[in-house]
């Protein structure tokens, strides 16, 4: 796929110097999380970066013009357009967005294209798509471009709302190894850990880097998954965030949301049920990926 890329003057500075640079997504600012948290949560992101000495580069489509690195005015802009005029972009939706010069605020998927063709080699998230439960025909397009382009992505697991072990014979299918920052198990978006255990488990963003590193020379094409535990002062108890994703899963088919309405609708009603406990595990989470993000690219970074 070809692009044409809007590049920040300042990212650009930093992949002309091989300094490290990290990705980050649009799509909590527009559809994730409520105005002014969205802005203060991709604000405090990017100094998350920043304090880990790498260079934040916010990826969204701005009247049909994919953007890598957004200004703090541009991301406040985002949060505040009106409901159902930016579109949640993944890869099938890049031609609508820019051939019809939409807003587009870009996925795990999205964010990777973009990532890849920019040369930015790690992004961060919150927790990546997977399959839906109760609908395992429902396959995020996140786990299919995780088996085809060569980014880590580190995040805190799948988001838990989803079925978790469908997710991870998805991800064996697309080749991509699920490694563990500090755990041996899936963590579960809330919750530290789902019980699910993984590929290989590392301990430093040194040994993350080594492995990103070893990719790109085997040249495999398929991406990494790092997988970060949210904070334990922040966790969620398992038992509450379970009853109410299942209620707000089943609100869901009741209501009859389907498609890409499903995890936004169920996040936003889970936020509800646990009178905001959850986007507060959320938030910290989201921040601190990006630190371990930045941390990893920094360590990249140094290797000849």
């Amino acid at each position: 796929m070809y692009m044409q890329l809007t590049i920040s003057p300042e990212v650009q500075d930093a992949l002309n110097a091989r300094h490290p640079v990290v990705a980050l997504e649009s799509t909590l600012i527009t559809h994730g999380l409520p105005y002014p948290t969205s802005v203060e949560t991709a604000l405090a992101m990017e100094a998350a970066v920043r304090e880990s000495g790498a260079v934040p580069a916010t990826i969204a489509i701005l009247e049909g013009v994919i953007r890598v690195g957004l200004s703090s005015d541009e991301i406040d802009r985002l949060a505040q357009m009106p409901v159902g005029t930016v579109r949640k972009c993944s890869r099938r939706d890049f031609p609508l967005v820019v051939g019809l010069k939409q807003h587009g605020a870009t996925t795990v998927a999205g964010t990777m294209i973009v990532a890849h063709l920019a040369g930015i080699k790690v992004f961060a998230t919150g927790g990546i798509g997977g399959v839906h439960r109760g609908h395992p025909q429902d396959v995020s397009a996140d786990l299919i471009e995780l088996g085809r382009t060569p980014v880590a992505v580190v995040c805190s697991g799948a988001k838990s709302i989803l079925d978790l072990p469908l997710t991870l014979e998805v991800l064996e299918t697309q080749g991509v190894p699920v490694i563990g920052v500090g755990t041996d198990t899936l963590p579960a978006f809330y919750t530290a850990s789902s019980g699910l255990p993984l590929d290989a488990r590392i301990e430093t963003p040194d040994e993350a880097a080594q492995v990103i590193a070893a990719a790109h020379t085997l040249d495999l094409k398929q991406g990494l998954l790092f997988t970060v535990p949210v904070p334990a002062a922040d966790e969620l108890p398992e038992a509450v965030a379970e009853a109410a994703i299942q209620q707000a899963t089943r609100e869901a088919d009741e209501q009859g949301v389907s498609g890409k309405d499903v995890t936004p609708f169920v996040l936003r009603r889970v936020a509800e049920i646990t009178e905001g406990q959850s986007k507060h595990a959320n938030i910290t989470l989201l921040v601190n990926n990006a630190r371990v993000a930045g941390q990893i690219a920094a360590a990249l970074s140094r290797l000849p």
